[in-house]
């Protein structure tokens, strides 16, 4: 089982939209909120933290269907 790695949102934010088919739809008050057309329209609201919490960053996972390896390949 692999490590999470600590990540801030913008860090999170230029991985999920360059490796996985998200694109950055708009920045409400201090959250990005990511989109992805397919397989199914997914938004994920991602806070623009210098660190996410190892709790954000697992929801995050689990909302866009990623797991830490994923997340560790790309990193």
């Amino acid at each position: 089982m692999s490590k999470l790695p600590v990540l801030s949102g913008k860090q999170l934010v230029k991985i999920l939209c360059k490796y996985f088919g998200f694109r950055h739809d708009r920045t409400k008050g201090s959250h990005f909120v990511l989109i992805r057309e397919s397989p199914a329209k997914l938004c994920i609201a991602v806070p623009n933290h210098n660190e996410l919490a190892k709790g954000t960053l697992l929801s995050i996972l689990n909302k866009a269907d990623l797991s830490k390896e994923d997340l560790n390949d790309k990193k």
